[in-house]
């Protein structure tokens, strides 16, 4: 049995390449995640503007970097999500990694479907107070992934 995914960090980047949120769970790498973020993007361009343009979300891994490997995922409205795993020795299942995303993908939805707050409100976007059940919602799924079942 494979051991259970243990997210580093997790991106949400918006369709003009802003990033949206930056959520690390590794204390004193925070500027590193968002080297990982930022260097995403040109392989999730690449990946999605290329010749072998796909319609399928998840894009798989996109780079291994010193420990961490980086997985990406896109939206139907371009929105992407960067996760960053500890790069080891074990064996990461698509299957976990995609049911990861795709819980993020659906706490972002959620968030972002409050008529009462609006996405870019301030200069931080979703670090504003009012975003605080979506962070918090991150962080559950980020637990549920390092447990082994994500939640839906």
């Amino acid at each position: 049995m494979a051991p259970p995914l243990r997210p580093n960090a997790v991106a949400f980047i918006s369709p003009q390449n802003h990033p949206i949120l930056i959520r690390t769970f590794e204390k004193g790498d925070e500027l590193k995640y968002h080297y990982v973020a930022h260097t995403s993007l040109d392989v999730i361009e690449e990946r999605t503007n290329g010749p072998t343009k796909s319609n399928d979300c998840y894009l798989g891994l996109l780079y291994a970097m010193d420990d961490i490997a980086a997985y990406g995922y896109i939206t139907p409205l371009k929105m992407k999500i960067v996760l960053a795993l500890p790069l080891t020795d074990s064996v990461v299942r698509d299957a976990e990694v995609i049911m990861t995303f795709k819980a993020l993908h659906l706490a972002y939805y959620h968030a972002s479907s409050n008529p009462f707050i609006r996405l870019h409100d301030t200069p931080t976007g979703v670090g504003s107070a009012k975003w605080k059940r979506f962070r918090q919602k991150v962080d559950e799924i980020s637990r549920a992934a390092s447990g082994g079942s994500v939640p839906s």
